[in-house]
């Protein structure tokens, strides 16, 4: 018998929605260029905020938002690429997505590590360049217009992807859960512990998060 199950907490999602919807205001500042710019390193730095937050979430979050919720093993991965997944893999993150949170991540703060410390010789500039050597800004400059930029729309194409072909091929909506937090399962599993204290817990922790990014920013100014 389907039942609902809490998978995703109220802070998981809202990290999700501030993050697209920062991504996609970086994208559009950098193409716009100029005055925007300004907005495009504020957009920047809440976005490591965020990727901070979820570093630190991913350890004491909800249970499905919990990296030892979806870190498998080669062998695992697969079994679920041949079509021998568990009933369990269907709940939070498969093998698959897990390896698309996880390339997301790393290059997410790849391009944001990159920004801070990239200068475009017009008006642009990373508030660490002037920490590190000319060649060091050059290489960082290259990677976040040249390279980063590039994956991280690879990945979000791919993401998107998967997302309709989950939605008409498996009959999964996985976007459904990131709105409403639950998803109905015929498995037995625990929920994500999604409380008052818990998203108290979450609260502080971003604050926390933006203050360090906040006072790094300050100091390099």
């Amino acid at each position: 018998m389907s039942s609902k199950v809490r998978v995703w907490d109220l802070p998981s999602r809202i990290f999700h929605w501030l993050l697209a919807s920062s991504v996609i205001g970086l994208v559009v500042t950098a193409n716009v260029g100029g005055a925007a710019m300004e907005w495009h390193f504020r957009l920047g730095y809440t976005v490591l905020s965020l990727l901070l937050f979820r570093l630190v979430w991913g350890l004491v979050g909800g249970r499905w938002s919990r990296f030892s919720s979806f870190l498998y093993s080669p062998a695992t991965l697969w079994r679920y690429m041949t079509g021998r997944g568990r009933p369990e893999h269907s709940i939070g993150h498969n093998p698959m997505g897990a390896l698309s949170v996880y390339a997301m991540l790393v290059f997410l703060l790849l391009q944001v590590g990159a920004g801070l410390f990239s200068d475009d010789e017009i008006s642009a500039y990373g508030p660490l360049g002037k920490f590190v050597s000319n060649e060091t800004v050059v290489s960082a400059t290259f990677y976040h217009t040249n390279v980063g930029k590039f994956i991280l729309l690879a990945l979000i194409a791919i993401h998107l992807i998967a997302i309709v072909y989950y939605v008409f091929k498996k009959k999964n909506n996985l976007v459904r859960p990131m709105l409403s937090g639950d998803k109905a399962t015929d498995v037995l599993v625990p929920p994500s512990r999604d409380d008052g204290a818990s998203r108290l817990l979450a609260l502080a922790i971003y604050a926390m998060c933006a203050s360090l990014v906040a006072a790094m920013v300050k100091l390099a100014s």
